[in-house]
């Protein structure tokens, strides 16, 4: 009976031990970007991050596929992020979002990324993705000691972009079927970028019109590249010397913006590749443009910046479920030693 009950102990204990690991990573592999963090779940730190374009929506507009060129862009990435953080591509936490949502050969995809690296992902919808960048806006907003309940959040993808309200606590979401990849690529096709933003600018007062409560007072904050990289031009760093934890509540108005959209005309391809990175200079001018859109629609002045997003929130709401879980099983794990000494009596 001793035994037995040992061998009971040991099991549990040993997979409690497996459950409750305090690490995590977690792959947000976007429309442009794959940004994978490491995160500490008992201490609700970032441990260390990774950052890389890789087209992943490139010629989705035209094609509705997922190219394979993209895709072994993806699993290069992962095979340099793997060593970098040390982590088993297997135990990641790996979400995906836009492309992988409209691509036709989304599954296939899927399955050459998991064959030729072990990272299984998981495309989630609008409001999941919605969802979790404001769980880390709402941890960000803690951690730079900004109070405030009632905000608008603004998030522009590659793929898509999501606006979301949070007033009190309730939030109401909505996605937009464009992002800085996608409207790039159809407006070069059409010449119609202009007329489109209009067209948006309709349907993002739509949505305004149906909430029941004045936003007059929200502050409205921006996360993903685009607001990022304007940030770091207005405070001066490089994309060499980028540094999110100064990036981060920066506040922007339409006149950064427009010095923004002056520089892309004035620096050369050279300059401008130090300055936001290769991969992303192609997108700026339009992404600008998007953001602009919102502050106008919005009828905002400014904007408070962050680099929290996706990545953040599916580390957050991660280490959530672990901590609820570990009380759970604590009180299981009491329950054990409970029923191991009355059986050992």
């Amino acid at each position: 009976r001793f035994y037995n009950n040992y061998w009971i102990f040991i099991k549990f204990k040993n997979k409690d031990q497996t459950f409750m690991k305090n690490e995590v990573i977690t792959i947000d592999l976007g429309s442009n970007s794959f940004r994978v963090l490491k995160y500490d779940c008992l201490n609700f730190k970032i441990i260390d991050e990774y950052h890389q374009v890789v087209g992943l929506a490139d010629g989705l507009i035209n094609s509705g596929l997922i190219s394979y060129e993209a895709l072994n862009r993806v699993i290069d990435a992962i095979n340099i992020v793997k060593d970098k953080l040390s982590f088993n591509p297997e135990n990641a936490v790996c979400v995906t979002t836009a492309a992988m949502r409209k691509a036709k050969n989304s599954q296939e995809a899927l399955d050459f990324i998991e064959k030729n690296s072990g990272a299984k992902f998981k495309i989630i919808d609008a409001n999941e993705e919605a969802r979790l960048t404001l769980l880390a806006i709402k941890y960000a907003l803690k951690r730079e000691k900004i109070d405030t309940q009632n905000f608008i959040l603004l998030d522009i993808g590659g793929g898509s972009t999501e606006l979301i309200v949070n007033f009190e606590n309730n939030f109401y979401i909505k996605s937009f079927d464009f992002g800085i990849v996608t409207m790039t690529q159809k407006s070069s096709k059409d010449g119609k970028l202009f007329e489109d933003l209009e067209n948006q600018k309709i349907e993002i007062k739509k949505f305004l019109s149906t909430l029941d409560f004045s936003i007059k007072d929200f502050p409205f904050i921006a996360t993903a590249g685009t607001p990022t990289t304007i940030a770091s031009i207005k405070l001066g760093f490089s994309y060499f010397n980028y540094d999110k934890n100064i990036v981060n509540g920066t506040i922007l108005d339409i006149k950064d913006l427009e010095d923004s959209l002056k520089l892309l005309k004035q620096k050369t391809i050279e300059e401008l590749i130090e300055m936001v990175g290769k991969g992303r200079i192609e997108y700026l001018e339009i992404g600008t443009y998007i953001y602009r859109l919102f502050f106008d629609a919005l009828e905002k002045e400014n904007s408070i910046v962050f680099d929290d997003g996706l990545r953040e929130g599916v580390a957050i709401n991660y280490a959530l479920s672990k901590k609820w879980s570990s009380v759970l099983r604590k009180e299981s794990y009491t329950l054990l030693l409970n029923y191991i000494s009355l059986r050992s009596s």
